[in-house]
């Protein structure tokens, strides 16, 4: 006699089998498209890295006339707008998620802000570069001009509000979801013990949430790094070195994505395009550094 319970046994573990399957190979994939990547970054800089050599990330002078090559500035700039976007976007970010996640996790206006949070992630970002040049611009100037500062308007700084209003939503979404899923329990006994809701939040919720947290804000800073329409239509697109850290904030600057965006198409001779393909693996090794050291972190706090 046939038995239907073995048979059903059989076909769920060669499904589960090849569901397995699937996500290895899926896995191993995407393994190999990164690694493609960066093969092909490297094989396509070659010429730049046998020319210039480990002088290319500390050269200060960028003049294709001239065939001399430095990413010093664009590094700069770079790391720069992306971590003043992030120091600005930090505090926007944890109060909406505390906001809609603890204190209105339901109703009509949670869904209301929450829908606005995704929308403002889905605007593109040459949108943001014209909101940029027609309302923060001016603004910016004014406030140069009262505080003694060359009123460009254009700058670092501008790009950098520019890149944190863009790179809100993508620690907020994260970290709602993360403290509407903190257990309702460990809420309850700190209330049973006589905690307000401020106490709650900060000695239950976000130790618990900590490390998510913290992977939110990671991503956050991965999307900044790589910004290039709206950081370039803002930034000024400058060369050189700022000589003072106000300078540095408040004068045009330039990032690797920015000037790979503007001089890809002008690159007339060999040396000039392997020099902006070596940015690209270089903003490439960038990105890898900081996701590894954030990812470090994160362990820590959570074997913690």
């Amino acid at each position: 006699m046939k038995n239907k319970r073995l048979d059903l046994s059989y076909t769920q573990m060669k499904w589960e089998t090849v569901f397995r399957r699937i996500l290895v190979i899926m896995s191993a994939l995407m393994l190999l498209i990164v690694t493609g990547i960066l093969i092909t970054l490297i094989w396509q800089s070659r010429e730049s890295i046998k020319s210039l050599g480990i002088g290319f990330l500390w050269g200060k002078v960028w003049d294709p006339v001239q065939n001399i090559y430095g990413a010093y500035p664009f590094l700069i700039g770079t790391l720069l707008t992306s971590f003043i976007a992030l120091i600005i976007s930090i505090p926007f970010s944890y109060a909406i998620s505390i906001y809609l996640g603890e204190y209105n996790p339901k109703g009509w206006l949670s869904n209301l802000l929450k829908n606005s949070i995704e929308l403002i992630a889905a605007v593109p970002s040459i949108i943001y570069g014209f909101w940029g040049l027609f309302v923060l611009v001016p603004i910016i100037r004014t406030f140069e001009a009262k505080i003694g500062v060359a009123p460009y308007g254009i700058g670092v700084l501008t790009s950098s509000l520019v890149l944190a209003v863009m790179i809100i939503p993508y620690a907020a979404s994260l970290g709602i979801t993360l403290i509407r899923m903190v257990p309702s329990p460990l809420k309850e006994g700190a209330y049973a013990l006589g905690a307000t809701r401020y106490e709650v939040i900060r000695s239950v919720i976000m130790p618990y949430t900590s490390s998510g947290l913290f992977a939110g804000v990671l991503l956050s800073l991965g999307r900044a790094l790589g910004e290039t329409m709206a950081v370039t239509m803002l930034i000024g697109n400058t060369s050189a070195v700022a000589g003072t850290l106000k300078d540095a904030i408040f004068g045009p600057g330039n990032t690797m994505a920015s000037v790979i965006a503007n001089e890809f198409t002008e690159a007339d001779h060999s040396v000039y395009l392997s020099a902006l393909i070596e940015l690209g693996l270089v903003l490439f090794f960038v990105t890898v550094i900081i996701n590894l050291i954030g990812k470090r972190i994160i362990t820590k706090f959570t074997n913690n």
